[in-house]
């Protein structure tokens, strides 16, 4: 994933940039950039590696001599940027959020065999850098940034920042999210609505699909319309977004209590001590279904944050998983001889769920009942950069059901995994739960996530869960 923020201000904006870009660190690992603009001393931009520091201390030195009145950040997980581009439409930073299917189609047919790209450490072409080139093939931002949203396969939400003004453009169907804030002498566009809120900026508005907005000191005009068709991201509620944001009007940790509560309501026959979350995402679920159950909500085990501020990522597994169960104390007292219903958000590979429910026996747990915020991610993710790999093998939902059916299933047999009544998908969810040890497993079903979200299903993405498009 990736997150993004820019202002533009009658005063210096740099460190409304800086703290409100920080603020998207939840989002992004890997890389943080700013880029910054005055009439003075015109762009200035800096790069940073934050894999093992968090972004603050990254661009502590930055913020003392960068200066500008208008100016846009980005944290990401694969791509550095904002980038500097200079072309026909003069010079400018661009930031985007987002994935590129086609890309390697996009690089045949329309950017011409003259135009030369830096390729990344992994040997991909950063995307940021691609979607600007796109945007230069035509004479203008606007009919720009509609034809880059036209071809791309996948999903693009954009900040540009130019000498006059920074174009804020959320992607066509509305997958990922941009919230305008204002204060007396400032705008602003975020991806999380809460990043401007202790800047003393109040929420505007959020754009809508395909919007295209232009952001000045002065204000925000809009140049392109908000479209009626939406698919945003349902797992942007799940886990993705900090509990403090709200997105089309619903804040994410109220999404999540009433997830909770949904699930809560669906699994009467179990009896446990205590509700636990899995920290962070899977806290708020938790309190929503022990509000709802009834079983008291507590935490026997607690997350280590002030030395592991962010995943330190060593090169081999053994020491990754070290690492992720450094990070998890004990509370013997809340542990030992007990019962325990251990809430997440999701089941993807399953490879860290599982090591939290053997930590919890370790330390003395009778049983360890776990339960999921949402149904079984049976498909990989299109349109957004959920995980690097393009394997949808490497789900463990995918992996049990290839084994029960002894081949890689077709789409119509995953139709009736999907479907939480049929004899598939319990046979699919008793496997999960034997080969994670838990004692028990349950997942909500697709129209309880959608009803928590207060949106009909036709404006959500689900399509990790079901597949459809």
């Amino acid at each position: 994933m990736s997150g993004f923020f820019g202002v533009a201000s009658k005063q210096d904006c740099v460190l409304d940039v800086f703290f409100g870009t920080d603020y998207h660190s939840h989002l992004g690992t890997r890389r943080a950039g700013l880029a910054v603009y005055s009439e003075e001393s015109g762009f200035d931009r800096a790069i940073h590696n934050i894999e093992n520091a968090p972004f603050r201390t990254k661009f502590t030195k930055e913020v003392n001599y960068m200066k500008g009145n208008m100016g846009i950040g980005c944290i990401s997980d694969y791509q550095a940027q904002p980038i500097l581009v200079r072309s026909h439409h003069g010079t400018y930073a661009i930031t985007t959020v987002g994935i590129i299917n086609n890309s390697q189609s996009i690089l045949d047919t329309v950017i011409s065999d003259k135009v030369h790209f830096f390729e990344m450490q992994n040997g991909e072409i950063n995307a940021t850098e691609l979607v600007a080139a796109i945007i230069n093939q035509k004479e203008n931002f606007i009919e720009g940034i509609r034809y880059a949203q036209e071809i791309i396969e996948g999903s693009l939400s954009i900040l540009i920042l130019t000498p006059k003004a920074i174009y804020a453009a959320r992607d066509k169907l509305g997958r990922t999210p941009i919230s305008i804030g204002e204060k007396e002498d400032a705008f602003c566009a975020s991806f999380e609505s809460f990043a401007f809120l202790n800047l003393g900026y109040k929420e505007s508005r959020q754009l809508g699909p395909g919007e295209i907005v232009a952001i000045t000191p002065q204000g925000v005009t809009t140049l392109v319309a908000p479209g009626k068709d939406m698919k945003i991201c349902t797992f942007l509620w799940v886990y993705y977004g900090y509990p403090s944001s709200s997105y089309e009007g619903l804040s994410v940790e109220k999404m999540r209590n009433t997830c909770g509560r949904c699930l809560a309501k669906r699994d009467k026959g179990v009896k446990a001590d205590f509700v636990a979350g899995v920290p962070d995402s899977g806290i708020a679920h938790a309190i929503g279904y022990a509000n709802e159950s009834g079983i008291p909500y507590a935490r026997p085990f607690i997350k280590y944050t002030p030395t592991w501020p962010r995943s330190f990522m060593p090169p081999t597994q053994s020491a990754r998983s070290l690492i992720a169960k450094m990070k998890l104390i004990p509370i013997h007292d809340l542990i030992k001889d007990k019962s325990l219903i251990l809430i997440d958000d999701s089941i993807v590979r399953g490879t860290q769920l599982r090591e939290t429910a053997e930590f919890l026996y370790e330390s003395g747990a009778v049983e360890v009942h776990v339960r999921t915020a949402c149904p079984p991610i049976l498909f990989g993710c299109k349109y957004l950069n959920f995980s690097r790999s393009t394997s949808e093998m490497d789900l463990i939902a995918r992996r049990v059901i290839a084994e029960l059916e002894g081949k890689e299933a077709d789409e119509e047999t995953l139709k009736q995994y999907c479907n939480p009544q049929s004899e598939k998908y319990e046979a699919m969810v008793n496997e999960i739960c034997k080969r994670m040890k838990f004692s028990s497993l349950k997942f909500p079903h697709l129209e309880d996530l959608v009803e928590s979200t207060n949106l009909s299903y036709e404006k959500l993405c689900t399509y990790c869960w079901d597949g459809k498009e």
